[in-house]
Formats: C-alpha cells, sequence, structure tokens
C-alpha cells in the first residue's frame, strides 16, 4: 500500500503539522493513517491501531491519491448522521393505521423491520428497526392482543337497540328491567393462567368424566341484584323456573322486561305460552352478535375468572356449593370484591 501513497516532503510536513495542531479529529486520524501508510506500516496494523476498519484505509489512501490533500476535508467520514424528525414520526403513524399488504408484504401485521424497510424507501434515508421500537411508544402505540368483532348486522339491530335503551332510560315505578342469561357448570375445571415457578408448567388435575350443572340468571339493571335458578338441563324448563322466581320475587312489579339473547329456550313454544298468560312480563331480544349488550356476561366472567377457572374441586356438589356462594356475596352485582372474598363455611 505504501507504493500506492507518495508525499513530497512538503507535504508529508503539512500532514505532520495537521496531527499536531488540528482540533478536528477527522483530518487527523486521515492524516495519521497516510503517515502509517507512508512509514511502512501495514493495513492490519493501521486497522487495529488506530481503530479505524482496514476498508477505510483502503477508501482514504484512494481518495487521497485521486484528490490529493483536499480528501483531508472533503471525503466521506462514514454514514450521515441524521436525526428522528417529524416527517418519519408522522409517516410511522400512517404506515401502521394501514395493513402491510398495501405495500406488497406477504404478512397480516407489521414487524419493525417491516416498517424500517417501508420507511427507508419512502425517506430514501436509512431507518433501523431499533429507531422505530423506540418511537412506536412514544407516539402512542403499544403491541396488544386485538379482539374480533363481526361484520355481520343484524337487519333489526337499531330498532332493537332503541327499544332496550329506551327502557334502560326510563325508571318507571313498579317496572323491574333484568339481563338474563344461561351459564354452564363444568365439574372439569376450564384451564387458564396461574402464577408458576420459571421453567414448570403446573397441572391442575381433573375428574375425568365431566359432569355439569346449569343456571338460569338474572341482574336487575338498576340496582344490580342477581337472581338465578339451578338445573340439570339447559331447556326450556330451566327459563320457565326462573320466570317463576322473578315472578314470585317481584309480586308488586306491575312490569317486568327481561333483556336476553336469542337462544332458542327463549323463543320455544312452551316459553310464549308461558309468556301468554303472564302479561307482566315482556322480552327484548339483542341484537344477534352482540353479546356485550347483555351486561350479565359480565358476571359469568367473574363467575369463571373466580370459580370455575383452575379449580380443584373433587365433586360437583362442592363445586356448585362454592358457586352458590360466590352468587351470593357479588350481589349487588359488581360485589365488594368477590376476588379475594373468603367463602368461609359456604363450601
Amino acid at each position: 500500500m505504501s507504493s500506492l501513497v507518495r508525499l513530497s516532503r512538503p507535504q508529508k510536513r503539512r500532514l505532520q503539522r495537521i496531527v499536531q495542531r488540528s482540533q478536528d479529529a477527522r483530518p487527523v486520524r486521515r492524516a495519521q493513517v497516510l503517515l502509517q501508510l507512508v512509514s511502512g506500516v501495514s493495513v492490519t496494523e493501521i486497522s487495529n491501531g488506530l481503530s479505524v476498519a482496514r476498508s477505510t484505509v483502503y477508501r482514504w489512501a484512494e481518495q487521497f491519491m485521486t484528490l490529493g490533500e483536499a480528501c483531508l476535508s472533503v471525503c466521506d467520514s462514514g454514514r450521515r448522521a441524521y436525526t428522528v424528525d417529524e416527517t418519519l414520526r408522522e409517516t410511522l403513524l400512517e404506515l401502521v393505521t394501514q395493513p402491510p399488504s398495501d405495500y406488497d408484504y406477504l404478512r397480516s401485521t407489521w414487524t419493525s423491520e417491516m416498517l424500517a424497510l417501508t420507511l427507508t424507501e419512502l425517506l430514501t434515508r436509512p431507518v433501523h428497526a431499533s429507531t422505530v421500537r423506540r418511537e412506536l411508544p412514544k407516539l402512542g402505540l403499544r403491541w396488544r392482543r386485538t379482539r374480533p368483532t363481526l361484520r355481520i348486522r343484524h337487519p333489526d339491530s337499531a330498532k332493537r337497540m332503541k327499544a332496550i335503551n329506551k327502557q334502560l332510560a326510563h325508571r318507571e315505578s313498579g317496572v323491574e328491567v333484568f339481563y338474563i342469561d344461561e351459564v354452564d357448570i363444568d365439574l372439569n375445571p376450564k384451564i387458564g393462567f396461574l402464577w408458576s415457578p420459571v421453567g414448570e408448567q403446573q397441572t391442575i388435575p381433573t375428574p375425568g368424566k365431566n359432569r355439569k350443572r346449569y343456571l338460569a340468571g338474572a341482574l336487575h339493571a338498576r340496582t344490580g341484584r342477581v337472581e338465578y335458578v339451578e338445573g340439570l338441563r339447559k331447556n326450556t324448563d330451566l327459563f320457565l323456573n326462573l320466570l317463576e322466581h322473578l315472578k314470585r320475587t317481584y309480586r308488586g312489579a306491575r312490569k317486568i322486561v327481561l333483556i336476553a339473547d336469542n337462544y332458542i329456550i327463549h323463543k320455544s313454544n312452551l316459553a310464549k305460552a308461558w309468556l301468554k298468560h303472564n302479561l307482566k312480563f315482556e322480552i327484548l331480544f339483542q341484537p344477534a352478535y352482540q353479546p356485550w349488550v347483555n351486561d350479565i356476561e359480565k358476571l359469568w366472567k367473574q363467575l369463571h375468572d373466580n370459580i370455575t377457572r383452575n379449580h380443584r374441586f373433587k365433586t360437583i356438589e362442592q363445586l356448585m356449593r362454592a358457586v352458590r356462594a360466590f352468587l351470593q356475596k357479588v350481589s349487588p352485582f359488581p360485589g365488594s370484591a368477590p376476588s379475594v372474598a373468603s367463602f368461609g363455611s359456604a363450601i
């Protein structure tokens, strides 16, 4: 390499003065590389001694032979420095709101690497994936689980919701409004998360042969009071037993409005015949494919989270005692911290 770099004595003295006097580190490093090359030091030794890449040593030597001493001030010093600006943030925020398929990626979700590649292409400047990962939280974005929603809309959805909201808004004396639904209680426990030692997966014993019980529940829309009946089968008889229970419990009610889903037992001929002879009851069916309309679903979720998930009861009778104790504690719903309640002798 020294044969490719020729320095006259004046040039050598000027480079030495740069090394001794210049306060800019960039021309100093280039001058040191050139002086060592002329002195016969190998490229590898220069690379190790000055912490300069071998490719950089070759590039600086070539630039000196082409441009002379002018290369000390004009030659490229490496990757251009840049800072994250509003253009990058705005482009990044716009990207994450669009599917990757719009940019010909064979993926349904963005990764930080894909975002970095797309930003590099759109902004014509290098953007690293680590930069993307730092900026996404600053833009208020988090990596979170999505939730499904159906595109299907019931043709009477707006009409049904209007009737339900009307009953919920009007607090007429003598009119009681309930959310009603049924829930399965399985002896085989539902499996869910729990605290476990690192590297060890805890086991939940199951009875093998499953046994079931069913509840029909009613959640008062205003007071949060919970009413329920139990049954061995989820059929119309279970539903009618709940209606009879409400009829006895709320004898003084002028009207009882039930907000229910579209399950077949709520619309059976037997149920219609009972309702025909009990005119104080009125059923408002929630829009199809919209279970979140019915607030009693929140009660069933709490029931599963607290009792049936990861339970260790050996018999269905023990499990049902725990279910009854929970429903007593949680009424009016939401009750007072059921997740830390003690059932005591109730189980």
